[in-house]
């Protein structure tokens, strides 16, 4: 039996990432020694950020996998220790690359991810329900996600993602992420609290600099789309999302009623003024499907709260902003989609073929498609009066 070279034990690794930041193992310089010895042992050290990371099984997991694949590795002999102050500070740097302050990626000039904010006029429609499900119907399509728990005081999506009680890693003052078993990475204010259950009471100025610092803190990666979960209405975060992140389109979320309705248009006529373009209108519990229909009946819907919601907005907005502005999808009330949410294992994942869960998979599909372009985006031009 032929014994790997150091060469080959080096690629193995190299197909390890680190499952907070994605990136190799060996290119963060999480490697420290890697031996080979006469039995076909592979004796190695591999570094984490910190000390208490909490996904070291999955790193010890993966590195086994890795080298026991090789022909000629008989074991592993794996010990896990912790970087110096000093490399956390190269690793960070690595990760910034070389920027010596911070910024928020995604309103840099280039910046390709896709950030959508997912909007609604008042609470209780399934916003977040929306937002989560969204984010993993387009991993599922093979994306990177992230998402951004943007909703201060009423930050529910940890617990519906599964993550609840999940603490990101620091490695210094950069923030990683929290990644989910469906592969979206999610950041919420409620990981960074010292206890579930403490009340954010913030104003505006805090509430801006939270959200500057879940941008910009954190290490997002190369994200194909950044999906962000508003609190409902037109407040500070809205209007800091606008100037922030002037680039964000915006979806918003309404019910059929005409209350819903009415809020809903305000919320999109906010990314309006704030100079960012709505791509569509999610009508959410937009119909009960009979339960006591027999097959030939199936399409007897129950509007329990009414209708037209979601056409009324879409078609408001679209006047008022002179372009069309579609309604992307009408969700089914559906009991699997709210206990989906109750128990972290959203209705896409879940119950991938229930009437609701279609309708979000071709939600994100549509938004996946669309390209990207320079309409509601700003330029950054200045008019002058020099001709």
């Amino acid at each position: 039996m032929t014994a790997p070279t150091r060469e080959q034990l080096d690629a193995a690794l190299a197909t390890v990432n680190d499952p907070e930041i994605k990136r190799p193992i060996t290119e963060l310089g999480m490697v420290d020694t890697v031996e080979l010895d006469d039995a076909g042992v592979v004796h190695l050290t591999v570094l984490l950020t910190v000390a208490g990371c909490p996904l070291k099984d999955t790193i010890t997991r993966d590195v086994t996998a890795a080298l026991t694949r090789l022909e000629g590795v008989t074991d592993v002999d794996l010990t896990l220790g912790v970087m110096t102050a000093e490399q956390r500070s190269g690793l960070r740097d690595t990760l910034q690359g070389g920027q010596a302050q911070r910024e928020i990626p995604f309103s840099q000039p280039g910046n390709l991810t896709k950030v959508f904010a997912v909007a609604s006029g008042k609470g209780g429609v399934g916003k977040s329900s929306v937002t989560v499900n969204l984010a993993i119907a387009m991993a599922k399509q093979g994306m990177r996600v992230g998402v951004l728990d943007a909703d201060v005081y009423g930050h529910s999506v940890p617990a519906m993602l599964g993550v609840a009680d999940a603490r990101p890693t620091q490695v210094d003052d950069l923030i990683m992420p929290v990644p989910t078993a469906s592969g979206v990475s999610v950041i919420s204010i409620g990981m960074l609290k010292p206890r579930r259950d403490q009340v954010v009471a913030w104003r505006g100025p805090m509430l801006d600099r939270a959200l500057v610092q879940m941008l910009s803190d954190v290490f997002w990666g190369d994200l194909d789309v950044l999906l962000l979960d508003l609190p409902p209405g037109t407040g500070d975060v809205a209007i800091s999302l606008g100037q922030h992140l002037p680039g964000a389109e915006v979806i918003v979320v309404t019910t059929p009623q005409e209350a819903a309705a009415e809020v809903a248009e305000r919320a999109g006529t906010m990314a309006s003024m704030m100079h960012q373009r709505v791509v569509g209108v999610v009508e959410n519990m937009s119909f009960l499907p009979c339960p006591h229909c027999t097959p030939e009946g199936k399409d007897h819907r129950i509007e329990i709260f009414g209708s037209g919601g979601g056409d009324r907005v879409a078609a408001t907005l679209g006047q008022r902003f002179g372009y069309d502005v579609p309604v992307l999808g009408r969700i089914p009330i559906d009991v699997s989609l709210r206990e989906g949410g109750d128990v972290g294992k959203p209705i896409v994942e879940s119950d991938p073929t229930a009437p609701a869960a279609l309708v979000l998979t071709s939600v994100a599909e549509s938004l996946s498609g669309r390209g990207r372009g320079l309409a509601g985006m700003q330029l950054g031009l200045t008019p002058s009066n020099k001709f």
